[in-house]
């Protein structure tokens, strides 16, 4: 509320006595102390607080232990607790899952000493969240700076996920972290959690902060002391009087701090931190006792505003004011306490709490896809950073998964290829019953196919390759396979067959194996002297293949058809009709002797792109198939004429249609039905194939469209293809086009599939602004992001949007749809998504539009391509 209205503020008395609490101090129950990086197993007892820490080994499966400086690693500086601390060099998210009771009130403190452990000298930032919500960024301004920040929370569940999120500013780190229960809620007036400000020991005679055992509930109160007041305290520890709620230490509430006389206010002033809502607590009581006609009497105000009063403090028992609603409104705040004219003393304060009202949020994923998902994990043995909420925080979920927006978040995807799972699929993955897109690729699974995967109702994409699965593919998996509404891909697992006869026909095979073994030992015995001739010739004839093939090496071997330069000018009619031209060359329109219009890419001599952009291209689409790919028919491959033939893209490039010279304008669900048909193909470039391929081109005029409006990726010249799928391609001349290019490959020289992404990001800019890459101008040339950025940072999305949509775009789809394309375009690659979550995103857009249910057919955005069972050699599509 703003400060123009009076506070209500409320008080409670406090019984405080020095005995009960030495007697309270050691009751330690429901205290969770961790020392972070301790090793596992191992636990202490610190010797000053007595507090009992144990390591942090099992509430977290990442990280790497490591100590502090040996500067900073001295007994009498630094408490233990702070001398080893856990990093967090590998990935973004790395979180902590602590058990609670739930609907009970925590303290909640997070500590922190960088201590040069890296003996870099560099001190990073980085963000600490609680469930969904940013707890705090954490900044350090010197090596030995120990820092902590505490939480007043009530938990809404039985578990407290803590995560540190890597911003791309160095190595997060913590040192300890620590739960205190408390007995009651009487912090929470309000119903919002409560992060620490400052929590200060007014007129304390001792330069050192308490807690434990001082405190039973562990608050850490700093000494405060100003030039202006006169400190006061009493040796006599304060008397029961009833019932205490905030458990004041007597250390703290035996001293204190008056003004000067009655004539002056005692005020505690604060600068809001942008639009902070605060929380104060203040701490009353006389400590010395009152001589014949003294009195101390006083009101407190917030900016001149009436807060509470009168008030006449009572010797050695505390009255504690706090609000029950949040200040905010001002541009500072200043607490005073003001004498009355009854007053023959001035105003004391004894301790006082400051609290930033933080809102986290209580966003949890489905209990079902949690558990799911812990079975899985269990199942597999997986050691993935897969701690706390799989879905929280949103922006970062665990490694491999995509979970859908909303109040409660569901598992879209599940990537866990390359994982070294064994064993068979999982029954668990049944429970995820909002699958998408699951990826098992890559392990050494076994066993036949379940028929479960046929029951998960909004499976779109499943990839099972390279694995060593056995028996028959479930009828009802083919089906949906062959009716597009399923991309299955199960190649290079041997003994999986698509029908009875191919199972019976290798179970055949396999017998006719052990004949044959036996049968050939015993030939083998007999007639040795032949076999070894025969080797000799065999390896003698290997050799003269072998230089043959070296000799033939510029020639690409594969499926599709070789053919001659003269078969070239027939098919063109002598090259008759030209409809493009690009670095590879120029493209001339084809006709088959089926009729079967194609396009013929012909390699000038002049080219820019030369013989290694024509083999690169030829190689991949001969092996790569998918549905939003442009497809190879067939290639020249002689000595003076080069050619590549692709079936025909009768509508152009997408660029085309984007220009503001087209004729035709596209609708908004075409942009976005364009943009889900060219993330389908990049996704399959990067996740469908193995090793993945990396396109380094991706620009709207290498998006071509069919006469259906459906969109395929072309141009292939500059991709590469990455034996692990941690390559990345180093170049001393970054490929790609100006203005779609990662600026990050200009720095590292370095490709990988973000760099994609990057460049994928500025085709969603140009389908909803209608601009190219680079905006040109008679004043300046601008970069799409340049220009859509500070419309977007002040809301005005609509002021981006092509004007030839005619403002017929729904407003929660473009924001969803900028949100996206900003994403993709961040500067840093961590930040930026999968292209498997690009896909979803743009999907979830494109329903929004949708008017009535879609039928299901080949372009509709429901239906992800069948590839093909069987797979090519090198790179494999999965």
């Amino acid at each position: 509320m703003g400060t123009s209205g009076h506070f209500l503020f409320g008080f409670l008395l406090s019984a405080l006595a020095l005995p009960l609490l030495l007697v309270q101090a050691q009751d330690q129950s429901g205290f969770i102390s961790l020392d972070c990086g301790l090793p596992e197993g191992t636990s202490y007892t610190e010797t000053t607080t007595k507090l009992n820490y144990v390591s942090d080994a099992s509430f977290i499966n990442s990280g790497v232990s490591q100590d502090v400086a040996s500067a900073y690693g001295d007994g009498e500086t630094y408490p233990r607790q702070l001398r080893k601390l856990r990093s967090f060099p590998q990935g973004i998210r790395n979180c902590y899952s602590v058990t609670t009771l739930k609907g009970s009130e925590y303290l909640i403190r997070a500590s922190f000493l960088y201590g040069n452990y890296d003996g870099l000298d560099s001190l990073p930032t980085f963000d600490l969240y609680m469930g969904d919500s940013l707890w705090q960024t954490l900044n350090f301004t010197d090596n030995g700076m120990d820092t902590y920040i505490d939480l007043i929370h009530v938990t809404s569940s039985n578990k407290v996920n803590i995560c540190l999120i890597n911003t791309g500013n160095g190595v997060p780190f913590i040192s300890a972290l620590e739960f205190r229960p408390s007995l009651n809620i009487t912090y929470l007036t309000i119903t919002s959690s409560l992060s620490l400000y400052t929590r200060m020991n007014i007129g304390s005679t001792e330069d050192r902060k308490y807690r434990f055992p001082f405190d039973v509930y562990d608050r850490i109160w700093s000494p405060f002391n100003f030039n202006e007041w006169t400190q006061i305290s009493t040796n006599y520890s304060f008397e029961p009087v009833g019932e205490s709620g905030l458990q004041l230490p007597s250390i703290v509430m035996q001293t204190a701090s008056t003004s000067k006389d009655t004539s002056k206010p005692l005020e505690i002033g604060w600068d809001p931190i942008d639009s902070s809502q605060y929380y104060v607590l203040m701490h009353l009581a006389e400590v010395l006792y009152p001589e014949v006609n003294q009195s101390r009497e006083f009101i407190i105000t917030n900016n001149d505003n009436f807060v509470f009063g009168p008030i006449i403090p009572n010797y050695l028992s505390s009255v504690s004011i706090l609000p029950n609603e949040a200040l905010e409104g001002a541009s500072r705040h200043v607490i005073s306490f003001i004498s009355t004219e009854k007053a023959t003393l001035p105003p004391i304060i004894n301790a006082f709490e400051l609290y930033i009202v933080k809102n986290i949020s209580k966003l949890e994923a489905d209990q079902g896809d949690v558990d799911a998902l812990t079975n899985i994990k269990s199942t597999y043995g997986i050691k993935k950073d897969w701690q706390g909420d799989p879905c929280v925080p949103m922006r970062f979920p665990w490694s491999g998964l995509h979970c859908s927006n909303g109040t409660i978040p569901r598992i879209l995807s599940l990537n866990l290829s390359t994982s070294g799972l064994t064993g068979e699929i999982s029954p668990y993955i049944s429970n995820l019953t909002m699958l998408q897109i699951l990826d098992l690729s890559d392990n050494e699974l076994t066993g036949e196919l379940p028929e479960f995967l046929v029951n998960l109702p909004n499976l779109r994409i499943l990839y099972l390759t390279r694995n060593r699965f056995t028996g028959l593919i479930p009828k009802a998996l083919l089906q949906r396979a062959e009716a597009g509404l399923l991309a299955l891909s199960v190649g290079e697992n041997p003994d999986l067959c698509k029908s009875v006869e191919c199972v019976n026909k290798r179970k055949n095979k396999k017998r006719k194996k052990y004949l044959v073994a036996i049968i050939l030992s015993t030939v083998v015995a007999v007639l040795l002297p032949i076999l070894m001739v025969t080797l000799v010739i065999y390896k003698r004839r290997k050799q003269r293949e072998n230089l043959k093939r070296s000799i033939q090496e510029r020639l690409l071997k594969s499926k599709n058809q070789l053919v001659q330069f003269s078969e070239i000018l027939v098919i063109t009619d002598n090259l008759k009709t030209s409809i493009g031209e690009g670095g590879f060359g120029k493209v001339y329109l084809g006709v088959l002797s089926d009729k079967t219009r194609v396009a013929v890419k012909l390699m000038s001599s002049m080219s820019q792109q030369g013989y290694n952009e024509f083999r690169a291209e030829a190689q991949i689409l001969t092996v790569v198939h998918h549905i939003n790919l442009v497809s190879l028919i067939g290639y020249c491959d002689e000595a003076e004429n080069k050619a590549l033939i692709y079936e025909f893209m009768g509508n152009g490039s997408l660029r085309d249609f984007l220009s503001d010279s087209s004729t035709k304008v596209l609708n908004w669900k075409e942009r976005l039905q364009i943009a889900v048909d060219a993330a389908q193909g990049l996704e399959y470039l990067h996740n469908g194939c193995v090793p993945p391929i990396i396109h380094r081109d991706v620009k709207s005029s290498n998006i071509l469209l069919n006469e259906q409006m459906q969109a395929k990726i072309s141009d292939f010249g500059l991709s590469r293809v990455f034996v692990n799928e941690s390559d990345t391609h180093f170049s001393t001349c970054p490929a790609g086009t100006f203005g779609y290019l990662d600026p990050t490959v200009h720095l590292s020289r370095n490709f990988i599939k973000k760099s994609d992404v990057y460049s994928f990001g500025i085709v969603l800019f140009e389908l909803i602004t209608g601009h190219p890459a680079i905006i040109k101008s008679s004043e300046d040339n601008i970069h799409i992001v340049d220009w859509v950025k500070p419309h977007i940072t002040v809301g005005n999305i609509q002021n981006i949007v092509d004007p030839r949509l005619e403002s017929c775009i729904d407003s929660r789809c473009a924001s969803k749809f900028v949100e996206l394309a900003l994403s993709c375009t961040l500067p840093t690659s961590a930040g930026r998504p999968e292209m498997s979550e690009v896909v979803l995103q743009l999907i979830e857009c494109l329903k929004m539009v949708q008017d009535t249910t879609p039928q299901m057919s080949n372009n509709n955005a429901e239906n992800f391509s069948h590839n093909s069972i069987g797979s090519a050699s090198l790179p494999s599509p999965r």
